[in-house]
């Protein structure tokens, strides 16, 4: 209940309220951990090695992780595919040729196939047009009520767009591929957008709102929006590009596009679909963990007198796991993923471009720490837990690193990963319409007793 001052009442004053009722929720809502293995449950649709529950069927991506080996299923070196386009062929010919890749990853994603030069130039173009704000929406929506977070920011500029559209709710393929292209066209706007008017409403910083240019790729115009100077080096930009091409699209089983196919499989409009897929993603577990590996080397460069010493590494991370040290969780952020276990092609696609924007700003001794925490991590956990595939570092691991050193301010580090994931969340979207037709729905089994109706004055 709000306030005369249409604000909430202070949290602490309702959580003392509702106290012995999260009690009683607690309570009640407990499973016995035993029950999952003796009905079988696959907890997380996945099995112990990580292999997902077969839920679905797409033709957008791959992502590879095992092989068959005289008739056994065993890991393997990771890769993924977009479209059936191996993903370290994409971004190798975009350094090769020294051009930006992310537009026409879109394109591979929503139509199936790579586009030639003239088909990516008119794509390019759609963008381009696409990549404006109703009028007025900045001031009215944008700069209103700013969040202090920025995911829940641009949840809310996708929903209200909703009200911008006059074909919101129709599920015409034409008309849903419009909306995604103007959506993917204009997450790099209400990101950016977001977080300035959050800096100057809560921090006191100046507001710079740039206009996009129309010639720039959405890296560069990443970059761009945030800066005050809007200047950026050649190597800045392409190392955003190749981020927002890796995260781009992982698969249909990822939390984020899962929520989008299970959200779409109900017939909900697009900004529904894409502000439930943001919800997902802004999760810790999920889109939220580049920042936390960011966080943890900020404690490993205090807490580790010589980035050096092997064994001083090593005995600081077997602290973090034994929840002596950083937030007391027990877990080294960036090492393991649920689906690669010998190496993630992302983080080492990522890892190599990395490098080479360490040199440029001076950080290679961070980079370097980096890397033999890559390499000593693994060893640390093999020692220290039980697992059942093998653990290496993941595409967080790196991304944080080049955000920084990108100095985009933490609270856009997992929006930027939506302005990539949007075109994924997209391509999944459409084929949920075309091909699904069936509402997702899975089975839960009921495992509580039953019991007898009591009236209320007996009770």
């Amino acid at each position: 209940m709000l306030n005369d001052k249409n604000v909430y009442p202070g949290t602490d004053v309702l959580n003392q309220r509702v106290g012995s009722l999260s009690e009683l929720t607690y309570k009640n809502s407990q499973i016995d951990p035993s029950l999952y293995v003796e009905l079988n449950v696959k907890r997380g649709l996945r099995d112990l090695d990580g292999t997902g529950v077969l839920a679905g069927l797409t033709g957008i991506s791959e992502v590879c992780a095992r092989k068959t080996v005289n008739g056994e299923t065993v890991p393997c070196t990771g890769e993924l595919f977009y479209r059936g386009v191996n993903v370290d062929d994409l971004t190798a010919a975009c350094l090769a040729e020294n051009r930006h890749g992310f537009e026409e990853t879109v394109y591979l994603l929503l139509f199936g196939v790579l586009p030639d030069r003239n088909q990516l130039t008119a794509f390019k173009d759609l963008l381009a047009y696409f990549r404006q704000l109703p009028t007025s929406f900045v001031r009215d929506v944008i700069m209103k009520a700013p969040s202090r977070d920025m995911m829940n920011a641009l949840s809310r500029s996708v929903l209200t767009l909703y009200s911008y559209d006059d074909k919101a709710d129709d599920l015409d393929i034409t008309n849903v591929l419009r909306q995604c292209i103007f959506l993917i066209s204009v997450f790099p706007l209400l990101s950016v957008y977001g977080y300035q008017a959050f800096a100057y409403y809560h921090h006191g910083e100046s507001l710079y709102i740039h206009s996009p240019d129309r010639d720039y790729s959405t890296s560069e115009n990443i970059l761009r929006l945030l800066r005050p100077d809007g200047s950026f080096t050649p190597l800045e930009a392409a190392v955003l590009d190749i981020a927002l091409i890796l995260h781009a699209e992982h698969g249909g089983g990822n939390n984020s596009t899962f929520t989008t196919r299970v959200v779409t499989s109900s017939g909900t409009d697009t900004y529904s679909a894409i502000a439930a897929a943001l919800g997902s993603l802004k999760g810790p577990k999920h889109g939220g963990a580049n920042l936390k590996v960011t966080r943890m080397f900020d404690d490993i460069k205090r807490k580790v007198g010589n980035w050096e010493d092997e064994d001083e590494i090593a005995d600081y991370l077997r602290r973090i796991l034994n929840k002596e040290a950083f937030d007391g969780t027990g877990l080294i952020y960036g090492m393991g993923h649920a689906v690669y276990s010998v190496s993630d092609p992302r983080a080492i696609i990522l890892k190599n471009i990395v490098e080479k924007l360490a040199a440029e700003k001076g950080r290679t001794e961070e980079y370097s720490l980096y890397t033999k925490v890559e390499r000593i991590a693994p060893q640390v956990i093999n020692e220290q837990r039980k697992i059942y595939k093998g653990v290496s570092a993941n595409v967080d691991f790196y991304s944080g690193f080049a955000y920084e050193m990108l100095n985009l301010p933490p609270e856009l580090y997992t929006p930027v990963f939506a302005v990539a994931r949007v075109a994924g969340w997209s391509a999944h979207r459409l084929e949920e319409l075309i091909s699904a037709g069936k509402i997702i729905r899975p089975a839960y089994k009921e495992v509580s007793p039953r019991c007898e109706y009591v009236p209320i004055d007996n009770r």
